[in-house]
């Protein structure tokens, strides 16, 4: 039996041993330490911990946090890239892996709900989507006005010549999906702490990160994967270069026993006129149908913006709304959220080796589309890394981020 001096004596042990300091005799000599947990970081996590390295992942606030432009909830994933190759591939051969991390979440991460994305006119965009679907062997189903009246009747046509439909393609549930990703890779030997990392000093090599709690951790290689934070984290280097803009989502009831919102019978969903773009999913998992403008905010602090959504920008999509989906214009809002986007100058993402320190690789500028490449996204970086990418992509370089932004990726 237990008395309760030898149990007293028991517990002040424990208490002593966690409050102990962390000496830095008894810290592992990482392979690699990956600082953000969110899709990039996670998904680069993942692949070098299954290339056998010894891999340490970091988050501030933990994977899919309310303030992380991977948390919240639904993604689309696409193939519609224009003649953007780069990503169109990169959706595509991501696919796989999403499919795979949705075997292993319980509930979906992934629904294939499809995805149409729409044309007030056959402009060039369409044809060059049709045409690198082609060049590279995917599907992708032309509809003409007749053919979208038919088949989304919910749905006002007014005004829309064409759409593009991806019928393999749909819906990621991005805090689901990053969760169940982070247990996975700890369930294959990483290491996750949950620990805020401070800006690096401008030294002549990378030596270790910091922590707010004064911890030094070490390891052979780093990755930077911080989304809108990148920029707090290397002021000089990205803090021109990076842009956080603040974004409005939306969701709202469907009528009560209507099922004409709910996938199956609507895909997730672009309109895209002229480059100015909504878009939106069903009724996923009874959330609510959501809409968002996919326009660039004003400029953002992912910890001190203000998150209450604006009136403004309801006003805005309830327009859209009684425009394009009128039985949804007077519905009741269910759920709003102010997320960011962190945007290059372009849209194109960052994935490179810091100017300086050979040893560090720099990972981010998702501008809006990120979150579907993540899995490719991780493959990359894990050869980055480990010295073995056979061919860089150019448009990844750091080097190609201007300081004016000029949105050429959709």
């Amino acid at each position: 039996m237990i008395t309760r001096r030898a149990w007293l004596a028991g517990a002040a042990g424990a208490l002593a041993a966690t409050a102990a300091p962390r000496t830095r005799a008894a810290d592992p000599r990482w392979d690699a330490i990956v600082v953000g947990a969110g899709v990039f970081g996670a998904w680069t996590a993942w692949r070098l911990r299954r290339a056998g390295k010894r891999v340490l992942l970091l988050d501030a606030a933990g994977p899919a946090n309310a303030r992380a432009s991977s948390g919240g909830e639904s993604r689309l994933t696409r193939t519609i890239y224009g003649a953007d190759d780069v990503y169109t591939r990169m959706a595509w051969e991501s696919l796989d892996d999403w499919r795979w991390l949705s075997s292993r979440a319980g509930l979906p991460v992934f629904h294939p709900i499809g995805v149409l994305m729409f044309f007030g006119r056959r402009e060039p965009f369409v044809d060059q989507s049709l045409e690198a679907h082609r060049r590279l062997g995917l599907r992708l189903d032309l509809l003409d006005a007749a053919a979208l009246r038919a088949r989304y009747p919910q749905v006002a046509w007014d005004g829309v010549e064409l759409g593009l439909f991806e019928p393999e393609l749909g819906a990621l549930m991005a805090r689901r999906a990053l969760q169940t990703l982070v247990r996975e890779f700890v369930s294959a030997g990483g290491a996750y702490r949950l620990a805020a990392v401070r800006p690096p000093a401008d030294a002549a090599a990378l030596e270790g990160v910091t922590t707010a709690a004064g911890e030094t951790l070490r390891a052979e290689r780093y990755v930077f994967a911080c989304g809108p934070w990148l920029p707090r984290l290397f002021p000089a280097l990205l803090g021109t270069r990076i842009f956080p803009t603040r974004q409005e989502v939306f969701f709202f009831a469907p009528p009560d026993g209507d099922d004409r919102f709910a996938p199956g019978r609507l895909p997730g969903w672009a309109d895209f006129n002229d480059g100015d773009i909504y878009y939106g999913f069903p009724d996923l998992e009874a959330r609510g149908f959501k809409i968002a403008h996919d326009r660039h905010g004003e400029r953002f602090d992912p910890d001190s913006g203000d998150r209450r959504p604006t009136a403004a920008a309801l006003a805005d999509v309830r327009a859209y709304l009684a425009r394009r989906f009128p039985a949804l214009s007077e519905r009741p809002l269910t759920e709003a959220r102010v997320c960011q986007y962190e945007n290059s100058s372009n849209g194109d993402l960052l994935i490179d080796r810091h100017p300086r320190w050979s040893n560090v690789v720099l990972l981010g500028a998702g501008s809006g589309h990120g979150f579907k490449h993540g899995p490719a996204v991780g493959r990359y970086a894990c050869d980055l890394v480990l010295d073995r990418l056979p061919r860089a992509e150019p448009r990844f370089a750091l080097a190609t981020k201007g300081e004016v932004q000029r949105r050429e990726v959709h």
